[in-house]
């Protein structure tokens, strides 16, 4: 990031209470442009309310979250054209073709019918979607689903692409497909990617920076290498991830997380 760029994804003081449970506490964290920050935690963590709340489709309790610099929930619309957005259980129009979909959604940002019949053609060669453009959507598959859902959200050409669980229903092909284009708009196009996961070998390979949320709290925010320096031992992402969110390993008796606090997280 340039200095006089500011944070494409500015997290600050977020929380997020349903009743007297805090689903989210106190979460501040910055995603810079074209870096992929992926964001780790055991189900039940907080990790889909931070998304659903980045998107615009979730009000927070306290704090606030700014895309491009504008404010979600006091400047929405704006904050919307800048994003993209996978969710982990999409909804899609089943009636509508794959054709009529882009349409919709192009009419949705405002885009002239010549660039999304463009943009159409360019991702659904991309994802081997070819010929499926004038098909139902009922009738796609659940990899077709999530390959189409991919494919428009890119289409307007976001700032800022906010994915939940992205690689469910895909097979190994399409996933590197995805992978290497995730890669290249960051890198290339300078696009800020905020990744949900939980297949920890996709953090390990996209991550410039990896995020632990456990029971709503960030108890890690790092490259791959601080991670390994705080969990204090060797040992795969997977091994790291279990040991600062307190999970036994094989062999090992469980304990408390590594960093219990978000304090603890910082360093401070």
């Amino acid at each position: 990031m340039k200095p006089d760029q500011p944070p494409a994804i500015e997290i600050e003081n977020l929380r997020k209470c349903y009743g007297d449970v805090v689903a989210v506490r106190d979460l501040t964290v910055d995603v810079s442009q074209g870096e992929i920050f992926t964001y780790l935690g055991p189900n039940g963590a907080g990790k889909t309310t931070t998304i659903k709340i980045l998107a615009g489709l979730l009000k927070p309790t306290a704090g606030r979250a700014r895309i491009m610099g504008h404010d979600i929930q006091t400047e929405p619309v704006e904050a919307k054209r800048a994003i993209g957005y996978i969710p982990d259980h999409p909804y899609l129009y089943e009636k509508l073709t794959g054709r009529d979909f882009y349409h919709f959604i192009g009419d949705l940002f405002g885009m002239d019918r010549a660039r999304v019949a463009e943009r159409m053609e360019e991702h659904f060669a991309l994802f081997e979607l070819e010929g499926a453009e004038d098909e139902f959507i009922e009738n796609y598959s659940h990899g077709m689903r999530q390959k189409l859902v991919f494919s428009v959200s890119l289409m307007h050409e976001p700032r800022v692409l906010i994915v939940d669980e992205p690689m469910v229903g895909l097979d190994p092909q399409s996933a590197r497909t995805l992978k290497t284009l995730l890669k290249r708009k960051a890198r290339q196009e300078g696009l800020a990617v905020f990744l949900s996961t939980h297949t920890l070998s996709v953090a390990e390979e996209l991550a410039d920076r990896i995020g632990v949320l456990h029971r709503g709290e960030l108890i890690f925010s790092g490259a791959l290498d601080e991670m390994r320096q705080k969990a204090g031992q060797g040992g795969n992402l997977e091994e790291m991830f279990l040991r600062l969110t307190g999970a036994p390993l094989a062999g090992e008796e469980p304990g408390p997380p590594d960093g219990s606090s978000a304090s603890a997280a910082r360093g401070e």
